[in-house]
């Protein structure tokens, strides 16, 4: 006999559970079925450990380049990179734990094991003995997730050759690493083994790194980038990587001109597919796109109205806050509550890398693409008393605005902690205030978030400190 649910969720990431919870509290009976782990990637090999990784490379850097300057000075610095490992390990699994505690708290069942839909209204799980659970469900929301993309004949052997989730979990630091990708797990990877002393070579096809945010982040990254030694190849396309000897040989072209790099390691970093195969979809009719991303609508529903799909299985935007925001939307759908349409484009955007980089809506480039008279409010933190006194100077805030109506269109920070200063600006956006409203706002002095407010005051042509 199957056991009965309103709704099923069917994998356990920062989408999922949320998603159940969201339902559960609704006071919907809800499972969630996970193959691998509660809190999925992000908190497990992705989002969380990262940071704490990257935590212990900001203080490494401070102590290796900067420890002078600060007063501090080491006959014998020595630098555990496993122990930073360890630590990073140990901050994903308190929060694991925290997610089992959540699932009791909100009477969620959870079942681990592969999950595959027998029919529309039926959740088949089958456990690591084989045992079969199936789990009857009024609506079901698919939260698969992605996985990396690795083109054909590069082998990813866990050693030479790595993805994020081998080398999330290595203790050992490679003595050079080619990074194949500059986007926020690339640029992310390069800080941390820069800062423990890594030979790091950052590869991207593209003209630019980080391709997909403003172009003046892009350059304002490199320069700091190549300042702190990692070598950046722009514009090149990796042909192959091949093991060679103990390490890794990655061919390049660019312009004609071909190149090869040797390393002990290389890290691909270049995208990632959805997790939509094997489900049973096509049988039940949900449609996928010719990339195999989950078709949604506004509401989160697939093509089978009772079928919802929210993260990064339908490739909306591959951010783990975007996830749980879409699971909450399908959660409140689906229990015919009043819910909110979100905006992707408008969504804010975080990379951790040293300079931090934040962002949300259109680019300078993008705005003006777009037909609107833009004018910028721009801000260094080099006349921000809070980063002169934190050491941490370097990088600016942009904001983009419409010309006509004071319109925030988007913003553009690279700088200290920007991570934290964004959701300022994109409450701003969703309540509708202008630059004007943000400038008059009374910042708390000294702080960093005082580069708002100063770049607001001169997207309204009253720059005070500039």
């Amino acid at each position: 006999m199957a056991e009965s649910f309103d709704v099923v969720v069917v994998g356990a990431g920062p989408a999922g559970y949320v998603a159940a919870i969201r339902a559960a509290q609704l006071g919907k009976k809800t499972a969630i079925v996970d193959r691998q782990w509660l809190g999925g990637v992000c908190l497990n090999v992705g989002c969380i450990p990262s940071k704490a990784l990257l935590r212990n490379a900001e203080i490494a850097h401070l102590l290796r380049e900067r420890g002078r300057e600060f007063g501090f000075s080491f006959e014998n610095l020595r630098l555990d990179y496993s122990a930073a490992v360890r630590r990073s390990r140990q901050v994903a699994d308190r929060l694991t734990r925290g997610v089992g505690f959540l699932m009791r708290k909100n009477n969620i069942a959870v079942f681990m094991g592969t999950a595959r839909l027998s029919d529309p209204h039926t959740v088949s799980v089958s456990d690591a003995e084989g045992k079969v659970t199936e789990l009857h469900a009024a609506h079901i929301i698919l939260a698969t997730g992605a996985r990396p993309i690795v083109p054909p004949g590069w082998q990813v052997d866990g050693r030479r050759v790595l993805t994020y989730h081998e080398a999330i979990l290595q203790e050992h630091l490679p003595a050079s690493v080619v990074i194949i990708g500059s986007g926020a797990i690339g640029v992310e990877f390069a800080t941390i083994w820069n800062a423990y002393g890594s030979q790091v070579t950052l590869v991207e096809m593209m003209p630019r790194l980080v391709p997909l945010e403003d172009e003046e982040i892009s350059a304002e990254l490199k320069k700091a980038f190549e300042k702190r030694g990692i070598r950046c190849l722009v514009g090149h396309k990796v042909e192959a990587v091949e093991a060679a000897g103990e390490g890794v040989r990655v061919h390049l072209s660019a312009n004609g001109e071909t190149l090869s790099l040797e390393a002990e390691q290389a890290l691909v970093a270049i995208g990632f597919r959805p997790n939509s195969e094997n489900l049973g979809l096509e049988a039940i009719g949900v449609q996928v796109n010719g990339r195999g991303f989950i078709e949604i609508n506004e509401h989160m529903q697939t093509s089978v109205p009772h079928i919802y799909a929210i993260g990064d299985v339908t490739g909306k935007l591959m951010l783990a806050h975007v996830g749980s925001a879409m699971g909450i939307v399908a959660a409140e759908h689906l229990a015919g509550k009043e819910t909110v349409t979100l905006d992707y484009e408008m969504m804010p955007r975080a990379t951790y890398c040293q300079p931090q980089i934040a962002s949300f809506g259109l680019t300078e480039a993008q705005a003006r693409q777009r037909g609107y008279a833009v004018r910028i409010g721009r801000f260094p933190f080099q006349a921000n008393g809070k980063a002169l006194g934190l050491g941490d100077y370097g990088g600016w805030i942009k904001l983009v605005v419409d010309e006509k109506y004071g319109e925030i269109l988007g913003a553009h920070l690279i700088g200290p902690e920007v991570t934290e200063l964004l959701p300022e600006l994109t409450l701003a956006r969703m309540m509708e205030l202008t630059p004007a409203e943000i400038a008059r706002n009374v910042h708390a002095h000294p702080t960093l978030s005082e580069v708002l407010m100063e770049a607001a005051h001169a997207a309204e042509g009253n720059p005070i400190h500039i």
